[in-house]
């Protein structure tokens, strides 16, 4: 169920398992000012959900930003097969089945270029690629603020105890999923110099204000 989150922007969480845990899974819907919607991480496609995005306009680009975002993407292709498909680098060789439009980097395609700024935040082992929404001051991330903390269910508690995540993107995994801090550094830099007050994560609760604080925190060990 799509929820709105602020002016032109939509979200849809879900429930999702990793390695048996609940982490919960969040799609973001952006409408463009020409119209075209822009989805990052894209959820399961029922009746219910294509029926309230074709409401809000027509799907122009879909985003897997992460190595790990990619389960939904086939359905997607299958219904909108005249938008672009961005995979996150490294994505194209995992998922070599699924026909690509594109490979995230740094610069914005010109689909959203107008809109969103990006960092391929390619320190971190999943490849993400985060977007900023500066009409919106918002920050749009996959996995570099985990906050399973805030979930509800037993294990996801059990877990985020285990790793440290009692804030988003704070844990001992943290230290593992960054592989080179020197070069993570500039890349929270970059995102450090957006302006934006909120932050949408596709893993337990969001940020409403004071985002840009939060990513400084999280990443100041590097």
């Amino acid at each position: 169920m799509l929820s709105s989150f602020t002016d032109d922007v939509w979200t849809d969480t879900r429930q999702a398992k990793f390695y048996g845990v609940e982490c919960g899974s969040r799609m973001t819907i952006v409408k463009l000012r020409s119209g075209g919607l822009f989805v990052h991480s894209p959820v399961g496609l029922d009746d219910e959900t294509r029926a309230q995005v074709d409401a809000l306009g027509e799907v122009r680009a879909v985003v897997a930003p992460s190595l790990f975002h990619h389960l939904h993407v086939g359905a997607w292709m299958a219904a909108y097969p005249k938008a672009h498909f961005a995979a996150c680098p490294g994505l194209e060789w995992k998922r070599p089945d699924l026909a690509w439009t594109s490979v995230l980097g740094d610069q914005p395609h010109p689909i959203w270029a107008d809109e969103l700024g990006q960092v391929y935040f390619s320190s971190r082992r999943e490849n993400e690629v985060d977007f900023h929404l500066p009409r919106q001051k918002t920050f749009l991330c996959a996995d570099a603020l985990l906050n399973i903390g805030t979930l509800p269910g037993l294990g996801s508690r059990i877990a985020s105890k285990l790793m440290g995540n009692h804030a988003p993107g704070v844990g001992w995994m943290e230290y593992i999923m960054v592989r080179n801090r020197q070069l993570a550094r500039r890349q929270v830099d970059r995102i450090l110099a957006w302006e934006f007050d909120k932050a949408i994560l596709s893993h337990g609760a969001m940020v409403e204000s004071g985002a840009h604080e939060v990513v400084r925190s999280a990443y100041a060990w590097v």
